[in-house]
């Protein structure tokens, strides 16, 4: 019911009015917290059926045949749900999360068509990628639209901290189905590790938004099981450095699946708290306006006061989700046109200063050099162009002499 004001309001019926209205908010993104759940969980499993179609189609149909219908039948009950939760959207806020779930129907409309093509291996891995990209991207914009509804500075954090969280989810996703093609194929292309680095780069900006609007259990939970393994680390560097074909790709590959998924899935335990965090913060602030007094003039009185310091908080607070949404939009051309890119060159350029060293001290050709600081990085745990720089800091003082 909309709130309603006299035919001569006053103060205290537009401040009922107020009250009443917060409290139908309220009442609506506890159903939006149902639908953000159901997409949180389509979206887990459309991740899974992603990377899993990329090592059947790199691996020409050989690998992940099982575990690619095992995902596809996982997302198809999933999808059912998500339907049933849209079925009726008379509570869902504006125009412009109702074009947010025309652009996400439109994809996932699309699924059989692509899933044909996989079977059939008349797509290629990339083209497959991208497909799912785009799907999940659209599916995940539904979530911070869900803005339009949120009067509670409170409740908007708790949603922009779940939003953040499942941007960086998603990215790892993506890290996880880009690993598995390299892998697979026993080689990274200059854009495939290109790409590789911006995921790992962007996720990790996602995190640090994340951690910096939660509360501290959430943010310990993340930080104590969320993180990558060693073992993934030890893999990336590998796939970031110089990966050389030696007959271990589909082992590799599956290794980089198995490690990718089992901390995606440690993720979601993770995401499905914040679901529980948004919900009960609702609940919170849908309690305290029920239990509101009548307004006195006093209460007017002190309220328009202090309205202006109110005011700012509830500014900030409603609007951290346009905010988010403005940087999760611009992440990836920072990433790549900035972070990345840069990185990649400055550290390209120690590593040549490296070999160079190398090559006059010790005698050693360019790949010889080369495979010398790669294996010295894998020995020492380390990535190449942090050995890079050790061996360039200390060159001045080199005693070895130049081989004759």
């Amino acid at each position: 019911m909309k709130a309603t004001v006299a035919v001569n309001p006053t103060a205290r019926d537009f401040l009922m009015a107020a009250r009443s209205r917060g409290r139908e908010q309220l009442q609506d993104i506890l159903q939006i917290g149902e639908l953000t759940g159901r997409i949180a969980r389509l979206a887990h499993m459309l991740q899974r059926e992603r990377g899993a179609s990329n090592i059947w189609l790199c691996s020409s149909g050989r690998l992940f045949g099982i575990e690619r219908k095992l995902c596809t039948q996982e997302v198809d009950r999933e999808l059912v749900l998500f339907l049933q939760a849209i079925a009726e959207p008379d509570y869902l806020p504006g125009s412009a999360l109702l074009v947010s779930l025309a652009c996400a129907l439109h994809y996932l409309e699309r699924l059989t068509a692509l899933r044909t093509d996989i079977a059939e291996l008349q797509t290629t891995p990339l083209r497959a990628m991208e497909q799912f990209n785009l799907t999940l991207r659209h599916l995940l914009s539904i979530v911070p639209e869900t803005s339009n509804v949120v009067a509670d500075a409170g409740v908007a954090r708790a949603l922009a901290a779940l939003f953040s969280f499942m941007q960086g989810k998603e990215l790892v996703g993506q890290e996880r189905a880009i690993g598995a093609l390299g892998f697979t194929q026993g080689a990274f292309s200059d854009t495939l590790r290109q790409q590789l680095v911006d995921r790992i780069d962007s996720q990790q900006h996602c995190f640090d938004v994340f951690c910096s609007m939660t509360d501290e259990p959430l943010r310990l939970k993340f930080l104590a099981c969320g993180e990558p393994c060693r073992e993934t680390e030890q893999l990336r560097r590998l796939a970031c450095t110089c990966l050389i074909p030696d007959g271990d790709e589909p082992q590799r590959a599956l290794r980089w699946f198995a490690l990718l998924t089992a901390r995606i899935d440690t993720l979601k335990t993770v995401e499905d708290a914040l679901i529980d965090a948004v919900m009960a913060q609702a609940q919170q602030a849908l309690g305290q306006t029920l239990q509101q007094a009548p307004l006195s003039e006093h209460d007017i009185s002190c309220w328009v006061t202090g309205y202006s310091d109110h005011q700012v908080e509830h500014y900030l607070g409603r609007h951290l989700l346009p905010l988010v949404r403005q940087q999760a939009q611009q992440l990836e051309t920072m990433a790549q046109q900035l972070a990345s890119l840069q990185a990649s060159l400055e550290e390209r350029h120690v590593i040549d200063k490296a070999k160079a060293l190398l090559i006059r001290h010790q005698g050693y050709s360019e790949e010889q050099a080369w495979q010398t600081l790669r294996k010295m990085a894998m020995n020492q745990n380390k990535r190449m162009v942090e050995v890079a720089s050790a061996m360039v800091s200390v060159a001045d003082i080199w005693q070895l002499p130049t081989k004759e």
